[in-house]
């Protein structure tokens, strides 16, 4: 279920130090490829640095950053119908619908707006409540990447996940 206090609007050169403290939340370093501590300036050149075809939201949830989903669209010919996600949610703010309303926005976008017939994604094979956010939103598991990533001392598994908007043309 949606919160109807959370707001999802595009992300704004104002919104490093909240993005900051998100990618910085254990939780959110321990569901993503980012390092813990990274300071908030390196945050501010990657907004600034983002590459052609990248749309980048925030949700607010009682005014306040808590949380980010970026939508890079391929710029390949053969590929430009093919957009990858990547979510954070402040550990703090889990639970609350934030997650949901991202997804919402997302699929919004990539159906209505950028005609993009598949979304892909990578989750680890652990964090089972991303994996039934994106389930619920018609996202299927395609594959599993065995050591996928290093984080807090051992090797982790992801699955490659996608959805199918069998209604674009």
């Amino acid at each position: 279920m949606i919160s109807p206090s959370v707001h999802i609007r595009p992300e704004q050169p104002a919104d490093a130090e909240a993005i900051a403290a998100i990618m910085n939340c254990p939780g959110v370093v321990a569901g993503t490829l980012q390092l813990p501590w990274t300071p908030s300036e390196q945050w501010r050149e990657r907004m600034a640095q983002r590459p052609a075809g990248t749309h980048s939201l925030v949700a607010e949830l009682d005014g306040r950053v808590v949380g980010t989903l970026g939508l890079h669209v391929e710029t390949r010919p053969r590929r430009n119908h093919t957009g990858s996600i990547g979510m954070a949610v402040h550990d703090q703010a889990r639970g609350r619908g934030v997650g949901t309303a991202l997804m919402v926005a997302v699929i919004e976008l990539s159906d209505r707006w950028l005609n993009l017939r598949r979304l892909e994604l990578t989750v680890y094979v652990d964090n089972a409540p991303a994996i039934h956010l994106y389930q619920r939103f018609g996202f299927e598991i395609e594959g599993t990447a065995r050591d996928y990533a290093f984080r807090d001392g051992a090797f982790v598994d992801a699955y490659s996940m996608a959805r199918i908007n069998a209604t674009s043309r």
